[in-house]
């Protein structure tokens, strides 16, 4: 099967290297072509031909937001324009679910068989290929790209009609967005009243306050490094989707509109480049204090006697 891999960033790049393994001729395509040598290197096709993805049998996208996945589908220069009926598009991206239902109608109109499916487990777990995968769309087509999905990821559930794997992405999104806003606002003020950031960190990833999330952030935090993970800026459109499900289906989700607003804090304060672990920045300036590790002391040169 004509196999092609669109979208080789901090997920997408690792993700198809490990496709290679099921696909060795796999072709590649990213905006920048950074990722270009290290592909080919491994067996990968890199194209910027956008005809020649089209006529994959089967292509994989793995793009930023849902107006990047929309533009180059169905764009001046889409490819689902050349795509032959009964081609798929497999759409690993997390973008929001009403624009995965459209995307899904505008490829069927095309006799275009799509399957969205978010991945979930960060950078490490996608070099890995042990990523949690969401699927949604016809049960028939997701049954033919399992094998393919299996070489990302070791966990793979099919969630029900298209868009229903972005439903469960943002569930899953959703609540670790909580938690990392909860961590910002409650860590500082451990520090305020005069505990130690490195042993409050010990305390919490050892006992029930523990997630993914601190467990994840806090030894970054602790070493000053906000670089891990996704950027602020774009996980940002998790919670944008949470609120429009949430307005539109008059659901109350008061504890998601308070992590909001620390999300929208620490966006306005400049830190959208940095990762989530960021966020505790608001509430460090608000108190005036730095959840950090302290110095350790440098052992006494030998000799030296005071």
């Amino acid at each position: 099967m004509r196999t092609a891999f669109v979208g080789l960033g901090q997920m997408g790049r690792p993700m198809a290297i490990n496709l290679l393994a099921v696909c060795p001729e796999l072709m590649v395509h990213t905006a920048s072509g950074r990722a270009y040598p290290e592909l080919e290197a491994l067996g990968a096709i890199p194209t910027d031909d956008l005809r020649a993805l089209a006529d994959s049998d089967l292509v994989f996208l793995s793009l930023p937001n849902d107006e990047v996945v929309q533009s180059f589908l169905f764009g001046a220069d889409g490819i689902a324009q050349w795509m032959r009926p009964g081609s798929t598009v497999v759409d690993t991206s997390t973008i929001g679910y009403t624009q995965t239902t459209e995307i899904e109608q505008r490829l069927a109109a095309r006799h275009i068989r799509f399957i969205d499916a978010p991945v979930s487990g960060m950078q490490a777990r996608a070099v890995d290929g042990t990523l949690t995968a969401m699927c949604g769309g016809s049960e028939d087509v997701f049954e033919e790209v399992a094998i393919y999905l299996r070489a990302m990821a070791s966990n793979i559930l099919y969630m029900g009609g298209a868009g229903t794997g972005q439903l469960a992405k943002l569930i899953n999104q959703l609540l670790f967005d909580i938690n990392c806003a909860a961590i910002a606002e409650i860590l500082p003020m451990s520090v305020k009243l005069g505990l130690d950031a490195g042993k409050v960190a010990s305390i919490v990833n050892s006992g029930t306050g523990r997630s993914y999330a601190s467990e994840f952030f806090l030894p970054h935090i602790l070493n000053n490094d906000f670089s891990n993970g996704y950027p602020l800026k774009h996980a940002y459109k998790d919670l944008v989707s949470g609120a429009q499900l949430s307005a539109k289906l008059g659901i109350p989700l008061p504890v998601l509109a308070a992590s909001t607003t620390t999300y929208q804090l620490a966006l306005l304060q400049g830190h959208g480049d940095g990762d989530k672990g960021a966020m505790i920045k608001v509430y460090e300036r608000l108190l005036d204090v730095t959840f950090r590790a302290r110095p350790q002391p440098q052992p006494m040169a030998a000799g030296h006697f005071s």
